[in-house]
């Protein structure tokens, strides 16, 4: 049947619109159902934490629970795999860390891309490593730890949230520039690594800020150091390990990303809530808390901010020598 000209050109006219009005309709409906983060991690770690923060904040704004699931295992690849995989809605979101940066060039296989498959969505902040002893451990500056470790070789156990992630790195680093020889003991997470540091199980960790500083605070555990380039404001008066060691830096952060090719609207609407998270009194304050500095960026700066950080963690990882398991 042949259509009357008018009607055709109102139908074309239709046409046309639809993709624009899709996408109208899809940023103003997202989430349209709970939304899910995955952790890389166990419950209680400091990953763990800040992406309860996040999806707290998240949930509250968007009117959609972002319901955490850990997924721990593989210094995170489990979970990063997962989202990798996952349909590109925008309902399955990754809890990014230094740990993916690390592992592209710390597993020689992985069965994903880290850069080229995980869309960059939003930073949220960066935290300081902080070195955590047992309060009945002798060592109560760095070094003094030094000393301590240089006498008795491979008598000092360090525990991290999983191998190759950066408390190990920061960890291996700190051998390597200190000459000392210790040994490494990785956990499916922080939280229990943390748990076996105040039982005296092991001796030292290098902890993210959120893990362990209501220990530290707590006086269940004694910080000696933050492996940042300035003090840290939630412990200003912990030295940092550069006293000791001049240049020695690294540190933790925490972000969110996507399967490739989520719709650039769907980015574009978790990066509005996280950066008005970051400027509002309220979420800073827990940031502050953690030990965390926000990191307001554009999905673009994050991406290009991961790949300068996949670069440096690289030249860190050869250095070490530490290879996966």
């Amino acid at each position: 049947m042949k259509l009357p000209r008018r009607q055709f050109l109102h139908l074309a006219a239709g046409a046309a619109a639809m993709p624009a009005a899709s996408v109208i309709a899809r940023a103003q409906t997202y989430p349209a159902r709970p939304v899910r983060i995955i952790v890389g991690y166990a419950a209680g770690g400091g990953t763990d934490i800040s992406a309860r923060v996040v999806g707290q904040w998240l949930s509250e704004r968007l009117g959609q629970q972002f319901i955490i699931e850990n997924r721990p295992g593989a210094a995170t690849n489990i979970a990063t795999e997962a989202v990798a995989r996952s349909l590109p809605d925008g309902y399955t979101l990754l809890l990014v860390t230094a740990a993916n940066a690390i592992n592209a060039t710390y597993y020689e296989k992985l069965n994903f891309d880290f850069i080229q498959d995980i869309a960059p969505v939003a930073a949220v902040m960066r935290v300081p490593l902080v070195m955590v002893v047992n309060p009945s451990f002798s060592a109560r500056t760095v070094p003094e730890l030094i000393a301590y470790a240089k006498a008795n070789p491979r008598k000092i156990n360090f525990a991290s949230g999983g191998a190759g992630g950066p408390d190990h790195m920061a960890a291996e680093y700190f051998k390597l520039v200190t000459g000392t020889e210790m040994l490494h003991v990785p956990y499916r997470g922080l939280g229990p690594a943390l748990t076996d540091l105040i039982g005296g199980q092991v001796q030292l960790i290098f902890a993210t800020m959120p893990a362990a500083i209501e220990y530290i605070k707590a006086d269940r555990l004694r910080a000696l150091a933050v492996t940042t380039s300035a003090r840290s404001e939630a412990l200003p008066d912990v030295p940092m390990v550069a006293d000791s060691l001049p240049g020695f830096e690294a540190s933790q952060w925490y972000a969110l990303g996507a399967a490739k090719n989520t719709p650039a609207d769907v980015v574009a609407t978790i990066n509005k809530e996280v950066l008005a998270g970051l400027a509002d009194p309220k979420l800073r304050a827990r940031i502050d808390q953690l030990g965390g500095v926000p990191m307001p960026m554009s999905p673009s700066e994050f991406g290009k901010f991961v790949v300068d950080e996949t670069e440096k963690w690289a030249k860190a990882v050869k250095f070490s020598g530490a290879t996966p398991g």
